[in-house]
């Protein structure tokens, strides 16, 4: 059976991975050149085709794949000038693998419908590591039939693929659910963490009771480096899209009219860090902005 031919917009450190396996697994693929994007030699040397315009990208492609920062640069990508809608195939599938807000997936997918185009959101969890090995995990927003016909291209870039719900937006809903626990869960180990400093806890006993008791957890394996030799690599996550997916989760619970304290606390820390210009840095190195803190 002839592959599509695969477009994508975003190829940084995630969606360069996303892209790497596509290609290497027979998909034909084109890639819209930013000054975002990872080195894309590798890419090249693979037949991967770049574009220069949005339009171009659209015109060539039979599925596009967005792998962007937010719900801003997603709706730019798609209906900003030269977006991707205006030039959009009857009949192209729009995969959004970005994490955005619920509300306005809703919205652009009944855009993508009326422009002739199908979209199902399928954003991910893991780190660029597993994005690298094809190993994601993705929650898919789509319907049945749908969510059927995609599977061996998703199958090229995930490990683990859960149909979140029928309707698109099921699949950011649900990542913004995993994403505050996950990130609630770094910050809370990192508050803990800071504490202990004070109190004259030495972190290698603070992570081997957490690891051996009821703190043990992903959220501990990606802090614990840092926490005991000052590596923040198996997290490079920074603060600031830490706070952008805090955000976007507490507009969801307010729009849901679901309890949100807890939440608004940890976004309350990561907001601070990043007007005090601490945003660019990996969200482990919370532990040490909250201990420097009176």
């Amino acid at each position: 059976m002839t592959k599509q031919t695969i477009g994508i917009v975003g190829v940084g450190l995630m969606g360069h991975g996303i892209a790497l396996n596509v290609v290497r697994k027979g998909w034909p693929l084109g890639y819209l050149d930013h000054p975002g994007n990872q080195p894309t030699a590798d890419l090249d040397g693979l037949g991967a085709t770049r574009h220069a315009d949005r339009a171009s990208l659209a015109r060539l492609s039979d599925v596009i794949i967005l792998c962007v920062t937010g719900t801003p640069q997603v709706e730019d990508v798609l209906l900003g000038e030269g977006g991707l809608l205006a030039a959009l195939r009857p009949g192209t599938v729009v995969i959004d693998c970005s994490t955005a807000i619920p509300a306005s997936t809703a919205r652009i997918a009944a855009q993508v419908s009326q422009a002739g185009g199908r979209f199902l959101d399928a954003p991910m969890t893991r780190t660029p590591k597993e994005a690298a090995e094809g190993r994601l995990n993705l929650l898919v927003g789509a319907d049945p039939e749908l969510f059927s016909a995609m599977q061996p291209l998703l199958s090229t870039f995930a490990e683990n693929i859960f149909h979140a719900g029928l309707e698109a937006g099921a699949g950011h809903t649900l990542k913004l659910l995993h994403n505050y626990v996950s990130l609630g869960s770094v910050a809370l180990i990192a508050e803990a963490a800071a504490c202990a400093g004070k109190a004259g806890i030495a972190p290698e006993i603070l992570v081997d009771v957490l690891r051996k008791g009821g703190g043990h957890g992903a959220a501990l394996d990606r802090l614990s480096p840092y926490l005991l030799s000052g590596d923040s690599s198996p997290m490079r996550f920074s603060i600031a899209n830490a706070r952008k997916d805090l955000s976007y989760y507490v507009a969801m619970a307010e729009d849901l009219g679901a309890a949100h304290a807890v939440a608004e606390g940890v976004f309350a820390d990561l907001d601070r860090l990043v007007e005090a210009g601490h945003g660019s840095d990996h969200l482990p190195l919370l532990a040490k902005h909250l201990a420097a803190e009176p």
